[in-house]
């Protein structure tokens, strides 16, 4: 049986595209670093959006949100004009800290073989 793709995928697909574009060209808060949209996920429904991001440096995470969250608004009308759907879900910003959780996992990995090379020297 063959994957199906539900409306909802490309939904998100579009939106995360659209709204790297307009983040990167139309939002020109000083507070907003880079800002990369890792990932969206769309309700079945198409009422909320849930958006992932990354932001460098890292440490601005929380005022990137904060600034993200108050152009949802902004953002959300500029998707209408832009994507023809009838009803544009609700923006919803998440931070997205997978990358930095792999980071860590790497790390512990790296050192418990550097460990164990260590241990079978002896």
């Amino acid at each position: 049986m063959p994957y199906e793709f539900h409306r909802s995928t490309k939904v998100a697909g579009l939106i995360g595209k659209e709204l790297a574009l307009l983040i990167q060209h139309y939002v020109q808060d000083p507070r907003l670093g880079l800002v990369t949209i890792s990932d969206v996920k769309v309700s079945r429904d198409l009422s909320f959006a849930d958006v992932y991001f990354t932001v460098l440096p890292k440490d601005e995470s929380n005022v990137a949100e904060r600034v993200l969250i108050g152009a949802a608004g902004f953002l959300r009308r500029e998707l209408s004009s832009r994507i023809s759907l009838r009803i544009i879900p609700k923006l919803r910003f998440h931070y997205d800290n997978t990358g930095e959780i792999g980071a860590r996992l790497a790390d512990a990995i790296d050192k418990a073989v550097a460990s164990d090379l260590a241990n079978n020297d002896r």
